[in-house]
């Protein structure tokens, strides 16, 4: 009986600290480049990609490369490990989760915010009242 308790609850430490490490990962900031590049950890950066610098794809390595203006107005070389993300073309802005390295900010996760259709314009809000 007594092995029982002592496994259950060895079980359920290894649970809580399972959990607490999760949610340490997935606790994730919103910074700029420059905070990003300091603290040399895992962060999330909003910004707008940058349309005329060039954007590539390496197919062997799977990555993904652009150029992104963070809120602060810096721009940065941004590497994803994948493809590009869907409607990529389309996106008002960019929300780039990664970290930096070698002057480069290495991206695990690329979020893109596109417009909706269901948003009217302005003209046909006007046109309506």
């Amino acid at each position: 009986m007594k092995l029982k308790i002592i496994i259950g609850g060895i079980v359920v430490i290894a649970g809580i600290v399972l959990g607490a490490l999760n949610f340490l990962e997935s606790n994730v900031e919103y910074t700029d480049f420059s905070t990003a590049e300091r603290t040399n950890k895992k962060v999330q950066v909003k910004g707008e990609w940058i349309k005329d610098q060039p954007t590539s794809f390496d197919g062997e390595k799977v990555k993904f490369s652009f150029y992104m203006k963070d809120e602060a107005n810096r721009v940065s070389k941004v590497v994803l490990d994948g493809a590009k993300p869907n409607n990529f073309e389309l996106a008002t802005s960019v929300v780039a989760k990664g970290k930096f390295a070698n002057g480069e900010f290495h991206a695990s996760e690329v979020l893109t915010k596109c417009p909706s259709k269901y948003e009217g314009t302005s003209e046909s809000v006007q046109k309506s009242l």
